[in-house]
């Protein structure tokens, strides 16, 4: 079944429109377990309790609440929540143009394709104007009751918008209770441990990556419904030796 659009609204930079439809462009494999009851099997219930009353509460009755001191929450309405986006609940603004390649991954959050909804030609001039110039157009839009930093660029023949996290929410490296690192390697060390990344150096293709962890999850879950005993093997570490050049060395000399 073909992908269904998520939101539906146009790209604009300058006076130029560009209508889109969103699509998710990946998604998650993740084996999902349930709560069971370990002495039944039975499957554990969530239920919805008032605080106040201690009784069970419809779906419908559910509401969304901020909490603006203790005990005191202020409910908005949908229209409400709706109507302090603005215009960015239909509308992504193009305002910079930036280097797409100087967006540093740790700012990536999640991707989505932006397939043409109409005026295919403005679609087009977009895409190849992203393509040719290697940027990215910078802007913003609101989507899921949340304001998003997103960027636009050319991926193949669509145009991809990929939405950022803001600055102050990624973690400053500098702040991490790491330890210091080790004394400076030697010329020698570094050399071999290019030599090394070199011969490992090939092409990136993304379908000779398999999820082997979620293969092996699902094995082991069809043995064990089959009744088979699991044995546990044990796991061993890595060694940390102390001596890096004969690591190198060997590690090389393994790669011929």
């Amino acid at each position: 079944m073909a992908p269904r659009s998520i939101w539906n609204g146009t790209i604009t930079f300058g006076l130029v429109a560009v209508p889109v439809k969103l699509y998710t462009a990946t998604e998650s494999r993740t084996i999902h377990f349930h709560l069971v009851h370990a002495r039944d099997g039975a499957r554990i219930e969530n239920r919805r309790i008032c605080s106040k009353e201690d009784t069970e509460v419809p779906f419908k009755q559910v509401v969304k609440g901020y909490e603006v001191s203790e005990g005191k929450f202020v409910v908005l309405e949908p229209d409400e929540v709706k109507a302090a986006a603005g215009d960015r609940g239909k509308v992504v603004h193009l305002t910079d143009f930036v280097e797409a390649a100087a967006i540093d991954p740790v700012f990536f959050e999640k991707t989505y394709y932006a397939g043409s909804a109409a005026a295919k030609d403005a679609y087009r001039l977009l895409h190849e104007a992203l393509r040719r110039t290697g940027r990215a157009g910078i802007g913003r839009f609101t989507f899921h009751d949340r304001e998003y930093l997103v960027a636009v660029r050319a991926l193949d023949d669509v145009i991809a918008l990929h939405t950022l996290r803001f600055h102050d929410e990624v973690v400053d490296a500098g702040e991490l209770e790491a330890g210091s690192p080790g004394k400076k390697p030697s010329e020698r060390e570094v050399k071999m441990a290019r030599s090394l990344v070199d011969s490992l150096h090939r092409r990136f293709k993304p379908d000779e990556y398999a999820d082997t962890y979620r293969q092996a999850v699902l094995d082991l879950l069809k043995r064990k419904a089959a009744g088979e005993e699991i044995d546990l093997a044990a796991q061993e570490e890595p060694g940390h030796g102390d001596d890096l050049l004969a690591a190198l060395k060997a590690s090389v000399g393994a790669r011929g």
